[in-house]
């Protein structure tokens, strides 16, 4: 599950911002169909307490403790009220049912065997109230990428950012991909110009493709209704970076 990449929170809100196509898509969602929203991996809350703000009640489900509190630290700071809890996505159970459930942001790919992905998929349609939908993104795997993962130390000069106690913060990965678990394991690297490697942590993420994720889904009890390659709905293409699916019980 990568725990330790998330053991530091603020470190992870530098490096992965966040989208304002992305926050806005999912604030859309919840006009639609909240009521109750429920985040699974809601991580530092960069989207739920958006979400929140609205006047939509909000839970967000988070395994990293570091992360949760970032979160509770950034609600109470906004004057938004969410309840936040720890826990896993694969096994979860919150007694209540929801409107709206998002797994935003890749969180989903922390999952890496078939069977965790169906547990997650049938816990989720036990939380989904009457109408209700399972709206989430991943990203759409490129085999060219994915071939590209061979071990070697690279620069990934898109990823850098500033501290601002350390400055410009480089940012290095050494990933490989076992494609027989559909699975890649890297080490990144976060270093400035004079201090060398000060964070190494591993992270491990899966690829799910286009043909899978329906699949996975109906032995989780759930149905494709809507499926888009990018933040403003346009149709999933071989092209498109990012999946997006809409989902309910069937």
């Amino acid at each position: 599950m990568s725990g330790q990449f998330y053991s530091d929170a603020t470190l992870y809100d530098r490096l992965f911002p966040g989208s304002e196509q992305a926050v806005e898509f999912y604030r859309a969602e919840a006009g639609r169909h909240g009521g109750r929203v429920l985040e699974l991996g809601s991580g530092t809350g960069n989207k739920l307490i958006p979400i929140a703000s609205d006047g939509h009640a909000c839970t967000g489900l988070e395994l990293s403790a570091a992360m949760l509190a970032e979160a509770r630290r950034k609600a109470a700071e906004r004057g938004v009220e969410v309840e936040w809890v720890q826990g896993d996505m694969r096994e979860f159970d919150l007694g209540r049912t929801f409107d709206l459930v998002l797994i935003a942001a890749n969180s989903l790919l922390h999952l890496h065997a078939a069977e965790d992905l169906v547990a997650c998929f049938r816990l989720v349609r036990r939380h989904l109230a009457p109408g209700a939908r399972l709206v989430f993104d991943v990203f759409n795997p490129s085999v060219g990428v994915l071939a590209q993962a061979d071990g070697i130390r690279r620069r990934r000069d898109a990823l850098s950012f500033v501290d601002p106690d350390r400055g410009v913060v480089h940012v290095d990965v050494a990933d490989e991909y076992d494609a027989a678990a559909q699975v890649t394991r890297g080490r990144w690297y976060f270093s400035t110009d004079s201090e060398a490697d000060f964070v190494v942590m591993p992270l491990e993420i899966r690829s799910i493709f286009p043909q899978e994720l329906p699949l996975l889904l109906s032995l989780g009890g759930l149905r494709v209704v809507e499926r888009f390659g990018d933040w403003s709905r346009a149709p999933l293409t071989a092209g498109a970076a990012l999946q997006l699916y809409v989902c309910e019980p069937h």
